[in-house]
C-alpha cells in the first residue's frame, strides 16, 4: 500500500437569490458511492490522512514526543518552542494545536462517509465490504484515541460525530473517558471482520491484531486492566503468536529495507514516489506521501532541529551494561550524542557529518542530543519532506511491555510479567531484571516503577511516552511533576489540572456552544 490512491470528493454549492448553482464537473454524493471501486477509494482517502502535516507526517510528533519528558525544543520559532514547554497563549496556534485537532476530525469525517455510504453499495463478496467497513471503524477509533489522549479531560470538551458532518452542525461535547469509550466501540467493530494478516499488496492496512492492540491502549488509559490484558493476550499467547515476534535486530524496526516485519503490529506506509510540495496539501490530487519528521528533528545543518532529546535518556541507557560489558544497543539507534563514536564501533556517521570532538564542540551542537529513529540517516546523508521510512505505530515489544503492565495491575503474577520484560531485554543482550533490579522481580510497586524506565529505553522517541506518563498519573500529583522536572525543566511550567490536556482551539469553542474549553484555560 505504498501508493495510496487519494480521492477527495466535495460538493460546492453557491446560494444567492434563491438560485443554486452546481459545478457539473464536481463529484457529488449523488454520483459517487455507487461501486466497489468507489468504496475502495473512500477507505484509501481515510488512510491518506496519515500523510497530512497535522497528523503523523509532522506535527503530532511535537505533541507526543516533545511534550513528554523525553524531548524538548530550542527552536528559534518562539511560539513553536513555547508549545513544547506548556506555555499556551494562542489556543488557535495552527502548527501546535489547531492543525492536528482539525485533521483528527477530518479523518473521522472521511471514515464516517465510508461507514454511512458503503453499506448501501452492492458487493460481489460481502466479506470485502465488511473488510472495508472494519478498516473505517479502525481508523475512526485511532483518531478518537488521539483526541482523547491529547485534548480529553473530565469536562465535555470533545465532539463525538458518527455520521458525515454538515455545515452548521453543533455536536454535543463529551469527556475524554467517553471519547476513549467511543474508540473502544470502534475497535470492537473493527476486529470482528479485519483479517489477521493481508497479502503483500495490502501491507499496511489494519489487521485484527492492530485493532486489539489499540483497544488495549484505550482500556489502559482508563485503567481497565483486565480488558486490556485479554486483548493483548491474543497477540502474545493466542492466535496472534503466528504473526508477531521480536526481530533479532532491534534496528530493523526503524529502517526502510526491513519494513512490515514480524514485530510490526501497525505501520504507516511512507513513500518518496511523489515528491509533491510539503504544505497542507488537502486538495492535492497527488499528495506528498513522505515522512517530514526527520526534516524537523535532524541535527543543525541537516534539519531544522525544532526538536531534540533530553540528555537524561543517554545517561539512563548507560546505567547498565549488556552481557558483553558493552552499552545497550538501543542507545545507538535512538540518539545522536557526543560519545556515540566512543561507545559503539562503526558509529561515527551522522548523516553526512562525522561524530568526533570537533563536531560536538561546535556552538550549535555542544551538549545536545538529537533524534535518530525514523530518520533517513541509515541510507543517505540528508533528510527532507519525502522520507520513505515507515513509522511503526505499534511494535510487538510495546505489546509485551503493555501486557506485563496489565498482568501486574490486574493482580497477576509479578514473575509472569517479569518474563515478558526479560524477553524484550534479551533481544538486545541485556541481562535479566534480577541481575540489576532484583526488587522489581518480586514486588508489585517496584516492578511497575521499573517498567516505566523499561518502556522509555525500549520505545524512546516513538510517540508512546505522553500516553505513558498520563496513564501512570505522573502529571496528576506534585510528586509526579517533581520527578518529571528532574528530567525535563519544561515541567517547571506545568500546572496540575491544566496542562495534562491541550486547550481546545478557541475557534471551535466560539463556533459550538456545546463544546466546553478545558479547565483553567
Amino acid at each position: 500500500m505504498k501508493r495510496i490512491i487519494y480521492l477527495l470528493f466535495a460538493v460546492f454549492l453557491l446560494n444567492a437569490c434563491d438560485v443554486t448553482v452546481e459545478n457539473p464537473n464536481t463529484i457529488t454524493t449523488a454520483t459517487f458511492w455507487k461501486t466497489e471501486t468507489d468504496a475502495q477509494y473512500g477507505i484509501n482517502a481515510v488512510y491518506n490522512m496519515f500523510y497530512k502535516p497535522g497528523t503523523y507526517s509532522r506535527w503530532i510528533w511535537f505533541r507526543l514526543d516533545l511534550t513528554s519528558d523525553e524531548g524538548f525544543s530550542q527552536s528559534p520559532w518562539a511560539e513553536l518552542k513555547e508549545w513544547t514547554d506548556f506555555r499556551y497563549n494562542n489556543y488557535n496556534f495552527w502548527e501546535g494545536n489547531a492543525w492536528t485537532y482539525r485533521d483528527c476530525y477530518e479523518a473521522i469525517f472521511r471514515a464516517n462517509q465510508v461507514l454511512y455510504f458503503v453499506p448501501d453499495i452492492t458487493f460481489a463478496d460481502e466479506n470485502e465490504k465488511n473488510r472495508i467497513l472494519s478498516q473505517a471503524y479502525f481508523l475512526r477509533g485511532l483518531y478518537y484515541y488521539n483526541l482523547a489522549l491529547l485534548w480529553g479531560g473530565d469536562n465535555k470538551s470533545l465532539a463525538i460525530v458518527l455520521e458525515p458532518s454538515t455545515p452548521g452542525m453543533q455536536p454535543e461535547g463529551h469527556t475524554g473517558s467517553e471519547v476513549y469509550q467511543q474508540a473502544i466501540s470502534d475497535f470492537t467493530e473493527a476486529q470482528k471482520f479485519l483479517p489477521e494478516e493481508w497479502d503483500d499488496a495490502n501491507k499496511g492496512r489494519a489487521t485484527k491484531g492492530a485493532a486489539l492492540a489499540f483497544r488495549a491502549k484505550c482500556y489502559m488509559q482508563l485503567h481497565q486492566w483486565n480488558e486490556a490484558k485479554n486483548d493483548l493476550q491474543w497477540l502474545v499467547e493466542g492466535e496472534g503468536q503466528k504473526y508477531y515476534d521480536l526481530t533479532a535486530n532491534y534496528a530493523d524496526n526503524f529502517r526502510r529495507d526491513t519494513e512490515n516485519n514480524r514485530e510490526s503490529v501497525f505501520e504507516i506506509q511512507y513513500s518518496d514516489v511523489n515528491k509533491a510540495p510539503a504544505g497542507d496539501g488537502d486538495f492535492d490530487v497527488n499528495p506528498n506521501l513522505g515522512l517530514n519528521r526527520g526534516q524537523f528533528f535532524a541535527p543543525p545543518g541537516i534539519g531544522w532541529t525544532d526538536g531534540e532529546i533530553r540528555p537524561w535518556l543517554v545517561a539512563e541507557f548507560k546505567k547498565e551494561k549488556n552481557l558483553n560489558d558493552g552499552y545497550d544497543i538501543r542507545l545507538r539507534h535512538t540518539a545522536f550524542y557526543s560519545e556515540q563514536h566512543l561507545d559503539f564501533p562503526d558509529n561515527e556517521r551522522i548523516y553526512g557529518e562525522v561524530s568526533n570532538e570537533a563536531t560536538w564542540n561546535r556552538d550549535n551542537w555542544k551538549g545536545r542530543v538529537f533524534y535518530r529513529k525514523y530518520s533517513s540517516e541509515h541510507y543517505r546523508d540528508f533528510d527532507d519532506y519525502h522520507n520513505p521510512t515507515n513509522v511503526r505505530l505499534v511494535r510487538f515489544a510495546d505489546v509485551l511491555l503493555m501486557y506485563a503492565e496489565c498482568i501486574v495491575q490486574s493482580g497477576g503474577s509479578v514473575s509472569d510479567a517479569v518474563a515478558h520484560v526479560n524477553r524484550v531485554r534479551a533481544r538486545v543482550n541485556m541481562p535479566a531484571l534480577a541481575v540489576n533490579h532484583a526488587a522489581a522481580t518480586s514486588d508489585k510497586d517496584a516492578f511497575l516503577k521499573r517498567l516505566q524506565m523499561e518502556r522509555a529505553l525500549e520505545l524512546a522517541t516513538e510517540g508512546q511516552r505522553w500516553a505513558d506518563i498520563k496513564r501512570w498519573g505522573l502529571v496528576d500529583s506534585q510528586a509526579g511533576i517533581d520527578e518529571l522536572k528532574s528530567r525535563d525543566s519544561d515541567f517547571n511550567n506545568f500546572v496540575i489540572g491544566r496542562h495534562s490536556r491541550l486547550p481546545i482551539p478557541s475557534d471551535e469553542v466560539s463556533n459550538n456552544p456545546n463544546i466546553e474549553q478545558n479547565p483553567n484555560y
